[in-house]
């Protein structure tokens, strides 16, 4: 690393006052409870009584040091790139012919989304997990304007000052859409695109409805089910981030039960709780992560720049590097002729199990569909 570079990057380690641990425990142990409506389940939100149970353990029983103590175990550090600071992992290999790997998290998750997949993939590839802008150690946001466009430079000029001329990338969720962004700008350093989560949408075209699969249609029935009763952080999100954050950034628990909700929603449908899919100390380690920095703000403001980006929303020239995506076959939504429409799909995986966020909750399916997508690259 030169030393220009060297004035870029500095290392970090997390480090939580424990001043805020303590204030965090007490403002749980506070929570002022409202009533619900009776026998609706999570048809309106979370469970008060889910909530509850999760809250007490957040404040009683959860060991904030030990997450905190495992995340250092991997080296971190903050690059300043276009005014804003960036913080990430990057786990070299012991193989010398080891692939870079960018990995890229999406909202509600955060870098520990992919803790349990860092030292497996290692052993095949370099390995850079991004704090996405606003989020975590990346926030707080620096200016506006942090789009996806935005956000896929950094990411490239920070694998530039990383050494990496040649790498391939993995995103999750929206980070695909951060991941494939990264192609399209790209295409010369980006050898090969990873999605899970994927979204594309069909045309106008009544065309593009013919001859679809039963699965196929029930992937669409699942994207209509998403837009008539699961878009309401969405709406709030992309059009008033700042009025949600007071709330957020001031209520632990108002933090949890926005979280834990798309942790419910998103992940393998046939769990009966966000826990059963992720672990319970892992889904609190990632709120505690957006308590702790606040940024339950900034991270909702990359949902008002997408919203109000007319760029995200124009039509684009398919992209043409080698793409693979990962479908989750009981909660994803992703249909290959419509990816193949925008993207050089050259392998797709459908999963028995998991869900949006796939490398926490099916790490061993997840690492094994990272390897077999980038070994495809190099037989082909």
């Amino acid at each position: 690393m030169d030393t220009d570079t060297s004035a870029q990057i500095r290392p970090f380690r997390i480090e939580i006052p424990q001043a805020d641990i303590d204030d965090l425990r007490d403002r749980l142990r506070r929570t002022r409870w409202g009533a619900e409506v009776p026998g609706t389940g999570w048809s309106r939100g979370v469970p008060a009584g889910y909530l509850q149970g999760l809250a007490e353990y957040w404040a009683e029983s959860y060991d904030w040091r030990a997450a905190e103590a495992a995340l250092n175990e991997f080296p971190q550090f903050i690059a300043e790139i276009d005014g804003q600071n960036i913080h990430f992992l990057h786990v070299r290999s012991e193989n010398p012919d080891a692939t870079p790997l960018l990995l890229m998290h999406d909202w509600p998750a955060s870098i520990i989304e992919y803790v349990e997949v860092i030292r497996p993939l290692s052993q095949d590839f370099h390995v850079v997990v991004a704090s996405t802008p606003g989020v975590g150690f990346s926030g707080p946001l620096s200016a506006p304007g942090w789009n996806n466009g935005r956000i896929a430079a950094a990411y490239t000029e920070l694998m530039s000052l990383l050494g990496y001329g040649r790498y391939g990338v993995q995103g999750t969720g929206g980070g695909a859409w951060i991941a494939t962004e990264m192609g399209r700008q790209a295409p010369d350093r980006v050898i090969g695109i990873h999605v899970n989560g994927f979204i594309v949408f069909p045309s106008d075209d009544p065309a593009d409805f013919e001859g679809l699969t039963e699965a196929e249609q029930g992937r669409l029935a699942r994207l209509q089910n998403f837009r008539d009763d699961m878009m309401g952080f969405n709406a709030i999100q992309s059009t008033r981030p700042h009025t949600l954050a007071h709330a957020l950034h001031d209520s632990p628990v108002g933090q949890l039960a926005w979280i834990t909700e798309k942790f419910k929603e998103w992940t393998d449908a046939e769990k009966d709780l966000p826990e059963d899919a992720v672990g319970r100390d892992h889904l609190l380690t990632n709120v505690s992560l957006y308590w702790f920095t606040a940024t339950a703000g900034s991270s909702a403001n990359l949902y008002y720049e997408s919203a109000h980006d007319p760029s995200a929303w124009a039509p684009k020239e398919r992209g043409t590097v080698p793409t693979g995506v990962a479908v989750a076959l009981t909660t994803d939504i992703a249909v290959r002729r419509f990816a193949e429409r925008e993207h050089n799909i050259t392998y797709w995986s459908e999963l028995e199990r998991g869900g949006n966020f796939l490398p926490l909750e099916q790490p061993d399916l997840f690492t094994r569909d990272v390897r077999d997508f980038f070994r495809s690259l190099k037989e082909n």
